[in-house]
């Protein structure tokens, strides 16, 4: 039953992950293309959804092990679920985050062309997906490679940065908007650190081995 139980939830994580990804494809898409239904939806619609996802898997994690009172691997199984809704519901939150960015910057002129936020972006939702794919199949493989993705994905938000601080530099009419791109690229490094964190979770789970805080896998 306690096993049933662990799939169920595990495919409901896939479906709040998948509901995750949608905001976070929306909030750059809705950017990009200036879409203010798009960066609405997040906010008014989406959001409040994911916030219910957390507290359901809340509610259901605790009742499990309540119920079965599991031991050994499934208690960490239960206990890791727990963690991966809430690091889910933190990344909803980022994504709230560059939709709000987003409303002002859409009703204004480009600050430059688009090329590294829509590439970090791409490459953050694939660090997610494949954090929760990792976590669902027990694929320590895939877990290892999702971590170690997240230099690059560092790499990217410096050079947004770096990039952006000239603008500003050179103009300061764009300061308000580049100010709120190096937000929506700060957002999203996060999500990759979240990613990462489920991905260090697996490999915990699998191998027994805390590679939080280490220098890399």
């Amino acid at each position: 039953m306690l096993d049933e139980k662990i799939l169920n939830l595990k495919k409901r994580l896939i479906e709040y992950s998948n509901h995750v990804e949608i905001m976070l494809e929306k909030s750059i898409s809705g950017i990009l293309e200036r879409d203010e239904e798009k960066l609405t939806d997040v906010l008014e619609n989406l959001e409040p959804a994911a916030n219910k996802y957390e507290l359901e898997f809340d509610e259901n994690c605790v009742n499990a092990i309540a119920q079965y009172q599991p031991v050994s691997k499934n208690l960490r199984i239960l206990i890791s679920i727990i963690k991966i809704s809430n690091d889910l519901e933190r990344i909803a939150d980022h994504a709230v985050n560059i939709s709000g960015h987003g409303l002002p910057l859409i009703v204004k002129p480009q600050v430059k062309e688009f090329i590294d936020i829509p590439r970090m972006a791409k490459m953050v939702i694939v660090m997610m997906k494949q954090a929760i794919e990792s976590f669902v199949d027990e694929n320590i493989e895939l877990a290892e490679q999702v971590c170690k993705k997240d230099d690059t994905v560092d790499e990217l938000n410096i050079t947004i940065k770096k990039d952006l601080a000239s603008l500003m530099r050179s103009d300061s009419n764009v300061v308000n908007r580049s100010l709120r791109l190096i937000s929506i690229s700060a957002n999203l490094e996060r999500v990759a650190d979240l990613a990462t964190n489920i991905c260090e979770d697996v490999i915990y789970l699998a191998k027994g081995i805390n590679i939080k805080h280490s220098s890399g896998i």
